[in-house]
């Protein structure tokens, strides 16, 4: 590959890392295909919010189309696990391969316990260990019932206000003692000692015991991820300090896994992952969840692909600009566009609360984003497809549905087509 790149093809080189090149598999999607996916992705960021589907499904319908999402709780909830969680770039599925080297890098004590009372910290952190040892894995609110732990919860801190076995839970998480076995079906986690989690994986190699073998091991799976990118671009993937990154780096140059190249338009240093592959063309067509790995570092994504993006979750209503829980809409090797998106699971419906396309989208910007939408609604099982007259592509994104679905059915200020046609 040359030492030059035009941003094109370091656009190219950037899908084809992730995996969104090319269409999606023609025929049905198995939990082999859905594993080789994760192991190029690395990891998956999990979210809480469920407005359209949890944030951790969404990259694989991305690349593979309609899946079998029970085949991602087999993986993360059944022996052998193919993934399981930890921090990474915020809380994440992971390859349990990652485990070990992520455990020696993430230090998040926010989260945890560490500015209890030590003695009811450890008082606290002895029954959940006994109780845990001793039987299934449990919820918080199941150990807390479990162990008799009462307390007067604080109201001061919205969202956080965890009681002293939430607290030491996540502490013990985040040392590696416990894992999460399961998750409820109100996403809640189902604490295990890591022991039964991963027994086959808890013996460590001496280089495993080395933080800089596993920076290593870290960039080099990030760099893998991203195929092309700047050392900030590889530490955010992990969320792990920039200056161990960089040396990392350095490493993996004189190893021969990284070559130094020059990106037409970037003006930091870049490099090139040695086993990146460069396809002719791209041909992907994708939504793309806010918290998809290809968006992770919005400042290479700006420089990538021209996008600028945030997410606006945590905007008051009145100052959001493109809404709530809004996809980027990614059209062979460019984002087009960004749609508002929610699941109305009750009604069935797939609702767009607004649709916006960039200034150079193609013309077949809407059409092509109305297919995906059909793909979408098929996918989560709602049978039809809302647009509501928000943005500059919703009166050609509904034209689009009404040409492929025939007559409108109004609905007050939207309409709706079948997302499953004849």
């Amino acid at each position: 590959m040359p030492a030059t790149l035009s941003l094109d093809q370091a656009r190219r080189i950037a899908l084809a890392a992730q995996g969104l090149d090319k269409g999606r598999p023609t025929g049905p999607v198995t939990s082999r295909t859905v594993g080789r996916t994760f192991a190029r992705l690395q990891l998956v960021q999990i979210d809480s919010v469920n407005v359209l589907s949890r944030s951790h499904f969404l990259p694989f319908f991305s690349r593979l189309g309609n899946y079998d999402r029970t085949i991602l709780q087999r993986m993360s909830g059944t022996h052998p696990r193919r993934m399981m969680e930890y921090w990474a770039h915020e809380a994440s599925f992971i390859r349990p391969e990652l485990f070990r080297d992520l455990l020696l890098w993430q230090k998040r004590t926010w989260v945890g316990a560490a500015a209890m009372e030590p003695a009811l910290r450890e008082a606290v952190t002895g029954k959940i260990l006994d109780v845990l040892a001793a039987g299934k894995p449990l919820t918080a609110a199941e150990l807390t019932a479990k162990i008799g732990h009462v307390e007067d919860r604080s109201t001061e801190n919205w969202g956080w206000n965890w009681n002293a076995v939430k607290r030491v839970l996540e502490h013990l998480f985040e040392d590696g003692l416990i894992s999460a076995a399961s998750r409820s079906e109100q996403f809640e986690r189902r604490y295990a000692l890591t022991a039964r989690v991963l027994p086959d994986r808890l013996a460590l190699t001496e280089d495993q015991r080395d933080p800089v073998d596993a920076m290593r091991r870290l960039i080099d799976a990030a760099a893998r991820a991203h195929g092309i990118g700047t050392v900030r671009c590889f530490a955010d993937y992990f969320r792990t300090p920039v200056k161990a990154a960089a040396t990392a780096v350095d490493y993996l140059v004189g190893a021969g896994r990284l070559e130094p190249v020059t990106v037409a338009g970037w003006d930091r240093k870049v490099f090139l992952q040695t086993d990146a592959r460069l396809p002719r063309r791209a041909a992907g067509r994708a939504l793309l969840s806010p918290f998809d790995s290809l968006v992770f570092e919005r400042r290479r994504l700006e420089e990538l692909f021209g996008f600028h993006y945030r997410i606006e979750i945590y905007t008051p209503e009145n100052r959001r600009r493109y809404g709530y829980y809004v996809l980027p809409f990614l059209l062979r090797d460019s984002l087009v566009a960004r749609v508002d998106l929610k699941a109305d699971r009750s009604a069935g419906k797939l609702l767009v609360r607004s649709a916006y396309g960039e200034p150079d989208a193609p013309p077949d910007t809407a059409v092509e984003l109305s297919q995906e939408l059909e793909l979408m609604a098929d996918w989560l099982s709602l049978g039809d497809v809302v647009v509501s007259p928000v943005g500059d592509l919703a009166a050609p994104l509904a034209a689009a549905l009404h040409h492929r679905a025939g007559p409108i059915r109004s609905q007050g200020t939207a309409a709706t087509w079948p997302a499953s046609l004849p």
